[in-house]
């Protein structure tokens, strides 16, 4: 298996292995080492065609144009996440000047469930490394261009969902185990994106069990009809290997040979690796695969060990709730110009949605209100108010307004008012903005708020 389109194929390769969650946690210091070492035995760096990359660090700058991390990012980001960032805009860069024609930055701690405020990590996660790769890529190759994240990490990417939520600019697929029955228990068929971004959000939940076939049923039946459909400049593949069957995390048949499969059927630009946590005997082999996939080469021989065979065939019952969803989301996709948005989000000019979000990792809790500024001419300022607290210390409450890309004079002045306003309004420890289209971040720190 592999075509013989061969490909140049930059490696960035970051095991952070000075960081790690805890000694014994399932992200943890030798999570890629395993990986490293089955490349280096294959022999795949000597591959004519393959060629390793060190990753640079990004700066606080690149972080900021994606995330509002509260109090501020030197205070909730460690050095290894700002080299895990780096590493995801050195694939982009290697891909943009032609250095190479793909890239695969395998690469820790994770990132796709870090939301655009960060209080601190969830779901191992505490900045977005492909969000900030694409405004890396929007802010130095060009504001207008189409971008698709197609994620096949078993857990929802919740947090990319909520960076690109109203952003028409991105498409988001996210193939996934179903939220009723993994972390972080959301990622459903109608949740479909933000008022002028209605329809770009695409959530694919599959049913514990779900081997090669669903997998590769997906993508043959559903995604790939829709990248046709919208024609991104670029594709990036969120890849995490938790669907592989010997994952201790999630219930899922993947193999090796399935996800080498989806990947030569995919072929994505970028490929940036999220979760899986069979450290010894998944991610080594599933990371070659993917690696040969990507170059165009052979990769048959990619075949775990303790391939367990007939044992993880996927069951008639999964494959047809697999189907049904495929079905769906089809018709879903066809119609979703057809939908009337004001049932949705309202007619009047304030779309408004609250939320709870648990730090899992962290033992935050935050409440979050937001509002959107509905605009027939640019996608609207949003608005966010937000209180965090960790047991029963003190509620930190910040406030930030976020500009989109190719806003409207309209919408810019009314956010620069919110922002000047909420500066002076008591009960805000922090207040924000986040400006895209003129790549501005100011912080203002209130000497005294609300407890």
């Amino acid at each position: 298996m592999g075509s013989t389109n061969r490909k140049k194929v930059g490696l960035v390769f970051f095991p952070a292995f000075d960081w790690a969650i805890s000694s014994d946690h399932p992200e943890r210091e030798e999570r890629l080492l395993y990986t490293r070492d089955q490349i280096v035995e294959e022999g795949l760096l000597d591959v004519p065609g393959i060629e390793e990359f060190r990753p640079t660090v990004a700066d606080e700058n690149q972080i900021d144009r994606v995330h509002v991390c509260v109090p501020s990012t030197s205070e909730v980001v460690t050095k290894s996440h700002m080299i895990a960032a780096g590493g995801t805009i050195t694939a982009a860069d290697l891909v943009f000047t032609g250095q190479v024609d793909r890239a695969f930055a395998v690469l820790r701690p994770p990132g796709h469930h870090a939301n655009r405020i960060v209080h601190g990590s969830r779901g191992f996660c505490t900045i977005n490394t492909e969000a900030i790769m694409v405004e890396h890529i929007r802010h130095t190759y060009g504001p207008h261009l189409r971008i698709a994240i197609v994620d096949t990490d078993a857990h929802h990417g919740d947090g990319t969902q909520d960076i690109f939520y109203n952003d028409p600019g991105v498409l988001h697929i996210s193939i996934h185990q179903d939220g009723r029955t993994l972390y972080p228990g959301s990622g459903f068929t109608n949740e479909r994106g933000g008022p002028k971004a209605y329809g770009h959000t695409i959530n694919v939940p599959l049913p514990p069990g779900t081997g090669d076939e669903g997998l590769l049923y997906v993508l043959n039946e559903l995604v790939l009809p829709i990248l046709a459909d919208y024609q991104p400049d670029i594709v990036i593949n969120a890849a995490g290997q938790d669907n592989h069957y010997s994952d201790p995390l999630t219930n899922m048949n993947v193999t090796a040979q399935g996800y080498a499969q989806l990947t030569e059927l995919l072929a994505p630009d970028l490929v940036v690796l999220e979760g899986g946590y069979s450290i010894e005997g998944a991610l080594p082999y599933v990371n070659a695969a993917l690696l040969l996939a990507l170059a165009g080469l052979d990769y048959s021989q990619a075949v775990e060990p303790d391939f367990p065979g007939d044992k993880i065939r996927q069951r008639p019952q999964v494959t047809e709730t697999v189907k049904t969803v495929v079905g769906e989301l089809q018709n879903m996709w066809v119609s979703r110009r057809d939908v009337d948005l004001g049932r949705i989000f309202g007619e009047g000019h304030i779309f408004e949605r609250q939320r709870s979000i648990y730090y899992d990792t962290d033992g935050i809790v935050e409440e979050q209100k937001e509002q959107i500024r509905l605009c027939s001419v640019c996608s609207g300022w949003r608005f966010i108010q937000s209180g965090a607290s960790r047991g029963f210390g003190r509620t930190t409450i910040a406030a930030a307004v976020l500009i989109p890309r190719h806003v409207c004079s309209e919408c810019e002045n009314q956010a620069q008012d919110l922002y000047e306003a909420a500066l002076k309004k008591r009960g805000f420890h922090y207040v924000y903005l986040q400006d895209a289209g003129n790549d501005i971040f100011l912080k203002a720190q209130r000497k005294s708020g609300t407890k």
